[in-house]
């Protein structure tokens, strides 16, 4: 089971929050008239803070800033496997745009405010659906309505074979290596171009399938090694995270740490 860091982060909101607020409007003035009553009328010792009421009253402003941002605007995802390669490499730390897809309450996840719907070739990042508190990273391809097939390791969206542009041998590296040598592919899905791996060695996973109203059919671009809609269904539209857009940092240990030349890339 996944720790729930939005939980948490409500959590610390609500309760330094609470601890602030109650201070504030109960034990604050009790200690301002024992302060006026004193001997020393100067004497300031009531008037200071709780300790756990100073590091409420701190802290407070930052969890909340840092529950909004993580909750409504972007919110960091590490890659851990391969899936997604050449695209993300494991090890990138990638920025996720939680705003494109509307805004959702954290930990309830309803939603609170619509905005765009998810496109055709987006990357997104979403609560997996047999196990909501794990969250995949994978490609949309197909959307409501739509007739997927994958056949021969092609890809058919309503009838339409999604042509492969062949691009060489793969050279991997790092913790990716167990991809190096496999078949290097260009494919469209209507608007950006976009790299995927296709392994020619490995029973290709046939299946046709219509994606139902509220769900979209996904992919990942290592299309011969990638748990996806292909084994475990649709995603349903509720468990949408957001779409991811760049690569922040990267850092893999079998390839040195830091990869410098990934910091900033914008994916697609």
């Amino acid at each position: 089971m996944n720790f729930d860091f939005s939980a948490l982060l409500v959590f610390l909101s609500m309760a330094s929050g609470l601890i602030w607020l109650i201070d504030s409007l109960v034990f604050l003035p009790q200690r301002e008239k024992k302060a006026r009553s004193g001997k020393n009328a100067n004497d300031t010792e009531y008037l200071q803070l709780p300790i756990f009421v100073e590091y409420a009253k701190s802290f407070f402003p930052i969890f909340l800033i840092v529950l909004i941002l993580r909750s409504f605007i972007f919110e960091p995802f590490k890659i851990p496997s391969g899936s997604m390669m050449p695209t993300l490499l494991i090890g990138d730390f990638i920025l996720v745009n939680k705003f494109d897809y509307g805004l959702r309450l954290p930990v309830l996840h309803n939603m609170i405010i619509k905005n765009k719907i998810p496109s055709r070739g987006d990357i997104a990042v979403f609560r997996y659906p047999d196990d909501p508190s794990i969250p995949f990273i994978k490609r949309i391809i197909g959307l409501p309505g739509d007739k997927i097939a994958y056949h021969n390791k092609t890809l058919y969206i309503n009838d339409i074979s999604i042509m492969q542009k062949s691009d060489g041998r793969y050279d991997a590296y790092g913790s990716g290596f167990m991809m190096d040598g496999v078949s290097l592919r260009t494919e469209n899905l209507g608007q950006d171009d976009h790299a995927i791996l296709i392994s020619p060695t490995r029973p290709s996973q046939e299946l046709e399938v219509v994606v139902p109203d509220g769900h979209y059919f996904v992919l990942g671009d290592n299309r011969d090694n990638s748990k996806d809609s292909r084994f475990w269904g649709f995603v349903p539209d509720e468990n949408l995270v957001g779409r991811a857009f760049m690569i922040w940092m990267n850092w893999d240990s079998k390839n040195g740490g830091i990869d410098f030349q990934r910091i900033g890339m914008m994916i697609k």
